[in-house]
């Protein structure tokens, strides 16, 4: 049966397709499209375009099909493994690679990878359900590093609980769009799913989760850019994103939150969000023994700090 909605008073005319993004998390920008596309969305029983500017009073009516079940498959992606034993996997895992399947990727991801390295054995836990085994927790699709798989039930509930305590030790690399006034802080921001953008996250929320950010400056670029170290000292999504963006420095390449000017710099192309996940400790779940792991930023990341020295080196 189709889900019907009315359009409030005072709503800003906005594109159809992004009206209902922002309203929907779970429907991409590009899936909410071919739906118009198809006629599964109406607006007062018409067919429209995705382009079609929404008015107050207007009537939407939204025949989503039910989504098929999902059939995972191993595939066979390369896995950068750190460590391992009966009870964990640690894995430097590449920026560009999504964690699980999602609307958009249902191929491709860390999981179809994980799949096939326990092709054999099976070794994964099972709490993540049939999309999401052995994850324990997450990185962005364009974040680099260290994470940890759990590949018992035991293991997963052990380390859930870590990380709900925020006893897990984090340290994360990364680049801003300009240079922070203190060469070192703390940030303080309770934040949470944004009222009107709803693939979003920010302070402007109607549940605000405390979350806190500590950071160091560890290279300034001029005033063009500096090289972070950031200590999450929560684990809220998305919040080393929304914090920085919060000081006024969003980080390199993450237009969501930084809009275009972070994406190209004096010249310089910023190929994705430069946030690399640097350093993971954890106890070992069953033998409770100090684990750390830490790996440097890729190549890429390296890269663009080259290019920013050079940019900013003295004549």
């Amino acid at each position: 049966m189709p889900t019907e909605l009315i359009v409030t008073p005072g709503e800003a005319p906005k594109r159809l397709d992004l009206f209902l993004a922002n309203r929907d998390p779970t429907l991409s920008r590009s899936a909410l499209q071919r739906l118009i596309e198809q006629g599964r969305i109406t607006i007062n029983g018409a067919p429209v375009k995705p382009s079609y500017k929404i008015r107050p009073g207007d009537q939407i009516a939204m025949d989503v099909p039910r989504p098929e079940p999902l059939d995972l498959r191993p595939e066979p992606i390369p896995l950068e493994v750190l460590y391992e034993d009966a009870a964990v996997l640690v894995l430097n895992k590449p920026a560009g690679l999504v964690v699980h399947p999602a609307p958009g990727h249902w191929s491709g991801t860390l999981v179809n990878a994980l799949l096939h390295h326990f092709r054999d054995t099976g070794a994964l836990s099972s709490i993540g359900g049939k999309e999401r085994p052995g994850l324990v927790h997450r990185l962005d699709k364009e974040t680099s590093g260290v994470m940890v798989i759990a590949k018992t039930d035991q293991a997963h509930r052990a380390l859930a609980a870590q990380f709900k305590q925020h006893t897990i030790g984090r340290a994360y690399e990364a680049l801003t769009w300009g240079v922070p006034k203190k060469p070192e802080g703390r940030i303080d921001l309770a934040i949470g799913r944004d009222t009107k953008e709803r693939k979003k996250f920010s302070a402007r929320t109607a549940k605000p989760k405390a979350s806190a950010t500590a950071y160091l400056v560890k290279e300034r670029f001029g005033k063009l850019a500096a090289h972070l170290l950031l200590l999450p000292l929560t684990g809220r999504t998305h919040q080393i994103r929304v914090h920085l963006t919060a000081l006024g420095h969003p980080l390199l390449g993450d237009s969501t939150y930084g809009g275009r000017k972070v994406k190209e710099l004096d010249g310089l192309a910023i190929p994705r969000v430069m946030l690399h996940a640097r350093t993971l400790g954890f106890q070992h779940p069953g033998t409770g023994r100090p684990l750390e792991f830490t790996v440097a930023p890729p190549s890429d990341f390296q890269a663009i700090i080259e290019a920013l020295r050079a940019a900013t080196a003295p004549a």
